[in-house]
């Protein structure tokens, strides 16, 4: 087979995203927003809206508040450091007294096209009460900052503390040496592809709900519609075929698909909604923005003591479902990265904001935790005057210490870090590099060189279980079905692979269907690089007892004992002879009797911990600040590997969004007014094909028995390990210029006006 299952379908236009859900009678909405960042609502007119040409409705707050709607959901599994639980302050569908944020939903118009709902939407009165706004977490916690919600005096959400703060205390106080490095880890927009959209039904007879959404699991995002809207579970469908990106901001519900919903019911009509990118960029959930103080204490030997980290995660205006999470049990997943470092501790704060709600960009928080870690130890190299892969190397956990408990209480289950730095060193010609530096040099370039050494946890989930099913047509196709969602991995591919070898069947005979409501699955989002290792392995699962069950069918059809028939290639065959019968002739002979060899099954797999080692140089023009990558070598251990260039992709994907982060993307809000001054792609620069140059991806598997893969997971990979590793490249160029101090984004002004100050090249 060439290509991917999924790329005939694609490629040739007949993939099924939400502009392509359309229904009989359909009306259409648009959203009036918040064009300020923290007001009180003294009044909504939507009187002149009501009246205008075609529209059908206008809903407010009070309609939200009307139909008995609840907060939006978020939670987080652990305590503050006084043992008291998250403090969430109620979040609501449509502002309610005021607004926190431009971009806040305020009302929903309704009407026969969405040109006319724009229209009237523009036409709708409200006076606001201006109040301050605060845009920086840091200040948002000053004694007299702005409150943007009673619940969270001084806009302090959660203050924890992770690992052991004594014993780390202790070995601070017995150290030969300190290092310290504050570092800004800015905010990110995700805009995925497709703007965010959804497509809304209400069938009164039945009293139940449709909602068509980009998502990366329908089952959790039910979920948060039952909660938000109080109906029952099986009152609610959320369906999805083709997403076009998710990158971890499509694994929430938002506001609008609940309003929707109430707009459905209200108008007894199919209600749509399409996005702009504009609005992509007020209100979908953006990630990143920590600001934090990391430090490592050292013996005088270059060992390392133990690793402190303090730390401020600004959320937005509200908690979004899983922002709380990430920013906290996400973050800290890997604290002592892949060093055998006996002691760590983190100090963890949360805080609101008036910029757009915070959670999930590609890595969930392992990037934030890498990019801390592997900066630090970059530093200390510098400090030391050491070579930054001998000061790693001796302080790796060792191959034959796994499984190794580190100093967070979490136990990695297998890995060989000391090989995976060793093919990094010979793979990227890391002794080379002054030969190569020269040669920049003489061109007038400053090169640097960077190196990241990165774990992650992957495999975790919220649901309790994973579960599939293989139905099987008379045709001989197979229907796979599961709730994480695919928007670009390539999961019909690999789980197609996974099935295929085990049942013998063509790929091509094999579809996915996710979130399809004729078929109610549990189960966990795509997200945490966990689809393939979770929902892959129960897909083998499920292929094995379809085998089972076709044996008594077999033995039946060729008229012989169960013990005496071997399956093999696809087909039963009685042992030592020529009878057989194709498991796809079973399934066609068979295809009137329910279930025959249908299969719906689940499970349940451990987290294991893919890791890497990236290697990145970096040639900068002092003159203009324009920065080149002009060496990328990647070497990962994601475990076992099902397809190739899949798993190539997934890598490419992740450096390069990497790369984007740290040569140009940031997501600015003016301090002063709370507006989002990069709100288009005229300030907003994304990453492009071709920003990695001289990229080269290796694997160094260590398969895990965490589960029946013996696969890791490798979604995340690619932007844990060069985020901090092409920094560490930026920054060992500019020491040559005497710079001594850089934090992203390297964009070639600042990086021009870094080495202007510091008084040029030494």
């Amino acid at each position: 087979m060439k290509g991917r299952l999924e790329d005939r379908r694609l490629l040739t236009g007949q993939g099924r995203f939400i502009s392509d859900w359309n229904f009989p009678n359909q009306a259409y909405c648009s959203f009036l927003r918040s064009d300020r960042a923290h007001a009180e609502i003294v009044s909504v007119d939507a009187g002149s809206a009501l009246q205008a040409p075609g529209v059908l409705a206008v809903l407010t707050g009070r309609d939200v508040a009307e139909a008995g709607y609840k907060s939006i959901p978020t939670n987080l599994g652990v305590k503050d450091r006084f043992g008291e639980p998250l403090k969430k302050p109620p979040r609501p569908v449509l502002a309610q007294g005021k607004v926190r944020h431009v971009g806040e939903c305020v009302a929903c118009v309704v009407a026969e096209s969405a040109q006319l709902a724009q229209d009237a939407a523009e036409l709708i009165v409200v006076e606001y009460r201006e109040l301050p706004a605060v845009t920086s977490a840091d200040k948002a916690l000053e004694p007299g900052a702005a409150q943007l919600h009673a619940e969270l005096p001084g806009n302090l959400s959660f203050d924890w503390i992770a690992g052991d703060e004594a014993a780390t205390e202790a070995a601070f106080r017995a150290a030969d040496r300190v290092v310290k490095l504050a570092l800004e880890n800015p905010r990110m927009v995700g805009n995925p592809m497709e703007p965010r959209a959804c497509a809304g039904t209400y069938d009164a007879a039945t009293q139940k709900y449709a909602l068509y959404a980009c998502t990366q699991g329908t089952a959790g995002m039910r979920g948060q519609l039952v909660y938000t809207m109080g109906v029952p579970d099986d009152r609610i469908d959320v369906i999805a075929e083709d997403v076009g990106g998710g990158f971890g901001v499509r694994f929430n519900m938002y506001p609008e698909y609940c309003a929707v919903l109430l707009a459905a019911k209200k108008t007894g009509r199919p209600v749509k909604w399409t996005g702009s990118r504009s609005e992509v960029f007020l209100s979908d959930e953006q990630g990143r923005d920590v600001a934090s103080m990391s430090e490592l204490a050292l013996a005088a030997s270059g060992k390392f003591l133990a690793l402190r980290f303090s730390y401020i995660a600004d959320l937005g205006a509200y908690l979004a479902p899983t922002g709380p999470f990430i920013n906290t049990q996400g973050v800290v997943a890997c604290l002592t990265g892949v060093y055998a470092v006996p002691a760590a501790c983190a100090r963890v704060k949360l805080a609101v904001t008036n910029k757009a709600p915070g959670a999930a960009y590609r890595g969930a928080g392992r990037p934030v935790m890498s990019y801390m870690l592997e900066r630090l130890v970059d530093a200390a190299a510098a400090e030391l005057k050491m070579d930054p892969a001998e000061l790693r190397r001796k302080n790796l956990v060792a191959k034959n210490a796994f499984p190794y408990k580190a100093a967070s209480g979490v136990t990695y289950d297998c890995g060989d870090f000391e090989g995976v730095l060793a093919d990094a060193l010979k793979a990227s010609d890391w002794a080379g590099f002054p030969a190569r530096r020269a040669q920049s040099e003489s061109r007038g370039r400053l090169r640097g060189r960077g190196m990241a050494a990165y774990i992650e946890a992957s495999g975790g989930g919220f649901a309790p279980s994973d579960q599939v099913e293989l139905r099987f047509g008379a045709e001989g196709g197979v229907t796979m079905y599961a709730v994480s969602h695919s928007h670009g991995q390539g999961h019909e591919t690999s789980y197609a692979q996974i099935v295929s070898a085990v049942l013998g069947v063509p790929m091509e005979n094999f579809r996915l269907r996710n979130g399809d409501p004729a078929v109610r699955l549990i189960g966990n989002a795509t997200g945490g690089s966990r689809s393939l290792l979770g929902v892959g392995s129960v897909m083998q699962l499920a292929a094995k007892q379809v085998v089972e069950k076709g044996l008594a069918l077999a033995a039946k059809d060729l008229e012989a004992a169960a013990a005496d028939i071997e399956f093999t290639d696809g087909s039963y065959r009685i042992r030592g002879t020529d009878r057989a019968i194709t498991l796809l002739a079973l399934a066609q002979k068979y295809a009137g009797t329910p279930q025959a060899l249908d299969v719906k099954t689940e499970g349940k797999f451990g987290v294991t911990f893919p890791n890497g080692c990236h290697v990145a140089e970096v040639e900068i023009e002092p003159e203009t600040g324009i920065a080149e990558i002009v060496r990328f070598t990647a070497v990962d251990d994601a475990g076992n590997i099902v397809n190739h260039p899949i798993v190539e992709g997934q890598m490419q994907g992740g450096i390069t969004q990497g790369a984007g982060q740290v040569f140009g993307e940031q997501a600015v809000y003016d301090p002063d007014t709370g507006q989002l001054l990069t709100g288009s792609f005229m300030d907003y620069p994304m990453p492009r094909a071709g920003l990695v140059d001289g990229l080269e991806i290796r694997e160094h598997p260590v398969p895990t028995a965490a589960n029946p893969l013996g696969a890791k997971g490798v979604g995340e990979a690619g932007v844990s390990g060069s985020l901090p590793a092409l920094m560490n490249a930026v920054m060992d160029a500019l020491r040559r210029a005497g710079v001594a101090r850089f934090d992203m984004p390297a964009t070639p002004d600042r990086l021009w006006r870094a080495i202007r100050d510091a008084g040029g090249r030494s």
